[in-house]
């Protein structure tokens, strides 16, 4: 499944950058269809059911559209999903088109461990050394843990910065026990 998912990722990263859409804004209205979809089991079994004429399908995913004022390019994403028998693939499929989009983009993705709440201005200034560091600009996520007592660990695909008081302390008793 993954080449399927693979495909229809790249096809729509390819779409969205060839048309000179809103990048930000198309990658938002498929990660809102996308929870729509995950919280609301009707609508799973609507557009999965083999029964049901491709054209009510596309009669919901019309109206759905157009009560959440989607583009016309993430309705026909959708509607050749439905079309495709590959909408229950679209929680995937959306995740490696937002990774598509950001490697074509050479935005890279960091999650950002602090034990407190950032200033705009730390975030930034944080943001900016991940840059310089990876060499892409970076789109970052931040969550809050107490277990790492200070300073900042983040994560950036399979690399971890880890700069976090405990981990500092650890090292430290490492040194000790080893001397």
């Amino acid at each position: 499944m993954a080449t399927v998912v693979n495909t229809y990722a790249r096809a729509f990263a390819e779409v969205v950058l060839a048309k000179h859409l809103d990048v930000l804004k198309t990658l938002a209205e498929t990660e809102q269809i996308t929870a729509l979809v995950a919280e609301n089991k009707q609508l799973r079994e609507v557009w999965e059911a083999p029964s049901i004429l491709l054209t009510q399908k596309r009669a919901v995913l019309d109206g759905i559209v157009a009560h959440l004022g989607l583009s016309i390019w993430v309705r026909n994403f959708l509607a050749v999903l439905i079309d495709r028998g590959r909408i229950r693939l679209l929680p995937e499929i959306v995740a490696r088109f937002r990774k598509e989009l950001n490697q074509r983009l050479g935005v890279a993705e960091a999650e950002i461990t602090t034990i407190r709440e950032l200033t705009r201005e730390e975030q930034s200034s944080l943001e900016a050394d991940l840059a310089r560091t990876v060499g892409k600009r970076i789109q970052a996520h931040y969550k809050q843990e107490a277990s790492i007592l200070g300073g900042v660990i983040a994560r950036v695909g399979s690399t971890v910065y880890d700069g976090s008081l405990k981990t500092q302390l650890e090292r430290i008793r490492q040194q000790i026990v080893n001397a």
